[in-house]
């Protein structure tokens, strides 16, 4: 099984998908491997070897461990993937995971910034500073764009044409997508671009760059931008991924296609677009329990 995981994560790895989502994966595999081994006398556990008895006790001991409904589904998909990929490859002859009743759990609704939230923000940075104007120009571009924080780390100078108002941005899996950029947005960004030089200490086309001129990493975007949300919103836990809701929900409450969403944010699946609906539906709900008289 130890051979199949590895080939698995290596399949993962072709298909474009993330460090990070590989990590998961082989986590996941890993513990149910520690898990199965006892069963077995040999020191390889055998892929084709795997019950559906060795499975559902697997996930009755997650449960007994109190793990969440969450990672209960994360880690039966997990588990499905992989015996799904071993059955493509003539490893096994049916998935067993096919039989499995997988947890289903509710997903959270997107912390989102409001509107006013969202002026207030764009007003903190101090653009009498080098380090106000660079942060004030990515704070707009990523609100402006929807953006993740590894998008907009990503970002060379020839990815963005000011002239049109458009951004090449690489997403999940390498793949690249065009957005538009705003007014406001192309504005910081002229005005960051006029100081960028008091950044760069060796040649390179990365446009937002850290005080020793290298490129961010998404941790320390976080870290300057949580510095930002505590001033708006102590309490209220938005993180950085928040922009990126509160661009999609306010484009649905103006009004904008949900399928124009879903392609400016890059989803793959209409479905992780849909979340946006209801939290839009909600602030609808809101307003009608507040304007009706006879809401109540």
């Amino acid at each position: 099984m130890e051979n199949s995981i590895k080939l698995f994560c290596e399949h993962l790895s072709l298909e474009g998908k993330s460090i990070r989502t590989i990590q998961a994966y082989k986590l996941d595999l890993d513990q149910f491997h520690s898990f199965v081994k006892r069963f077995f006398e040999t020191p390889s556990v055998p892929v084709q070897a795997i019950t559906l008895l060795n499975l559902r006790d697997f996930l009755r001991w997650l449960n007994e461990k109190q793990d969440c409904n969450r990672s209960l589904a994360r880690k039966s998909a997990s588990l499905n993937s992989f015996f799904r990929y071993c059955k493509i490859k003539g490893i096994i002859a049916e998935n067993p995971m096919d039989k499995i009743k997988r947890p289903k759990y509710e997903k959270p609704l997107p912390k989102c910034f409001t509107e006013e939230e969202v002026r207030s923000l764009l007003a903190i940075p101090d653009t009498s500073s080098r380090f106000g104007l660079r942060n004030r120009a990515i704070l707009e571009t990523l609100y402006s764009s929807g953006l993740r924080l590894m998008e907009l780390a990503g970002i060379k100078l020839n990815d963005l044409n000011i002239k049109s108002g458009l951004l090449r941005v690489r997403g999940k899996g390498n793949k690249e997508r065009i957005v538009p950029v705003g007014s406001h947005a192309l504005e910081a960004i002229n005005e960051y671009l006029k100081i960028r030089g008091s950044f760069i200490t060796a040649e390179t086309n990365t446009l937002f760059l850290t005080k020793s001129g290298k490129a961010f990493d998404t941790k320390q975007l976080d870290i300057i931008l949580k510095r930002y949300f505590e001033l708006i919103a102590r309490a209220k836990g938005y993180t950085p991924h928040s922009l990126r809701h509160s661009f999609a929900t306010h484009m649905l409450s103006r009004g904008a296609d949900l399928r124009a969403i879903q392609e400016l944010l890059g989803h793959s699946l209409l479905s992780t677009t849909e979340v946006y609906t209801h939290v839009s539906l909600e602030d609808i709900r809101k307003a009608y329990d507040k304007g009706h008289p006879r809401s109540n």
